[in-house]
């Protein structure tokens, strides 16, 4: 199994607790859930209006997933794929709009409520103790910068759980979000993520929708913007520059965090699908999803209803895309439009965010 920065199976915020307390990670195997793929065929509707903030994707076919030697094993093997035409937003949401959903609704995030030690110990090996209550605290997971060069294995090092840390607060109580209104929203779990979509008339992209309108029309390129792989001299994305986690260049301009529209949009006007902040999706997670879809015909819209992720066996995982501002190849190259992650959906992190779709 690789372990690497993006995968964070051990990330979910409540389970951090546990880990802070209890150093407790080793994962016992868990049989196999069954998973249930779900399709339905295509239509095609054309919009006769806009929608402001938003791009019209028409229905097409594409290849899904890569069968190159750069993708993960979860990326693989490529595959058809048909979806339905769609609306997807520019960019991700920003803590502007993210505010006047808050305001509107009064709506408060998972990172801002206090975890039961029922909710820690549900995802826990057995036999792990009850964390006292003194430590249940409402928080966040915080990337944090190391002193120097660290064992890549161990992502506990620069991975803090910081009471306090939530979308108005991105690195803990004493920052705030002067000067980041244009920047993707972070801390935000799937459920929040939902609860916004349900508001704003919209809902989250399948993986099939996302990797579709990321791709913007290139064929069998492994980027969003095409084959030229990336450096700390030929910027594309918001993504790591230098020596991952002790040494940043920034040369893309950006320690965390940059305002959405950055960044050169790809074919279909779209910003940001790669690097800046994951993204969720509507479906589970499953790592094992593309093989069973080897062999077939073209699928219409396929989504994932069952999740199967080994590194958290323990929770039902959702997917997630597009990579983060700590994606690079040194340690992960997830910021290409076919890569793949799973997060538990009671989870934000700091390089956590999301966009809307539309029918």
């Amino acid at each position: 199994m690789k372990n690497n920065l993006l995968t964070l199976g051990a990330g979910l915020a409540a389970f951090a607790i546990v880990f802070a307390l209890t150093k407790v990670w080793k994962m016992p195997r868990a049989e196999r859930l069954d998973v249930t793929l779900t399709a339905k065929q295509p239509t095609d509707a054309t919009p006769t209006a806009t929608i402001p903030g938003m791009v019209w994707i028409a229905s097409g076919e594409f290849t899904m997933g890569t069968d190159a030697e750069l993708g993960w094993p979860e990326e693989k093997p490529a595959h058809r794929v048909r979806v339905d035409g769609f609306w997807i937003d520019e960019t991700e949401v920003t803590n502007s709009r993210f505010r006047e959903f808050v305001e509107a609704t009064g709506y408060v995030t998972t990172a801002e409520k206090v975890p039961s030690a029922e909710e820690i110990l549900a995802q826990s090996p057995p036999g792990t103790p009850a964390p006292p209550k003194e430590k249940l605290v409402a928080g966040s997971l915080v990337f944090t910068m190391t002193d120097g060069a660290v064992d890549l294995k161990d992502y506990s090092q620069w991975w803090q759980w910081t009471p306090g840390a939530n979308w108005k607060h991105p690195e803990g109580p004493e920052s705030d979000l002067d000067g980041r209104e244009q920047h993707p929203v972070v801390h935000v779990s799937w459920d929040d993520a939902v609860s916004f979509a349900k508001w704003a008339g919209k809902r989250l992209p399948t993986e099939a929708e996302w990797e579709f309108a990321a791709r913007g029309g290139l064929i069998d390129q492994p980027y969003v913007w095409g084959d030229e792989a990336p450096s700390d001299t030929r910027v594309f994305a918001n993504i790591w520059q230098g020596e991952f986690p002790h040494r940043n260049s920034q040369a893309d301009g950006f320690a965390r965090t940059a305002p959405v529209r950055s960044f050169k949009a790809n074919g279909c006007g779209l910003f940001d699908m790669a690097g800046n902040v994951w993204e969720w999706c509507s479906d589970a997670y499953d790592v094992g999803a593309y093989g069973r879809r080897d062999g077939s015909k073209v699928i219409a819209n396929p989504q994932v209803d069952r999740s199967f992720d080994p590194r958290n066996p323990r929770a039902a995982s959702r997917a997630q895309r597009g990579g983060s501002f700590l994606c690079n190849d040194q340690y992960c190259s997830r910021y290409r439009p076919s890569a793949r992650h799973g997060l538990s959906p009671d989870t934000g992190m700091s390089h956590v965010g999301f966009r809307c779709v539309k029918n």
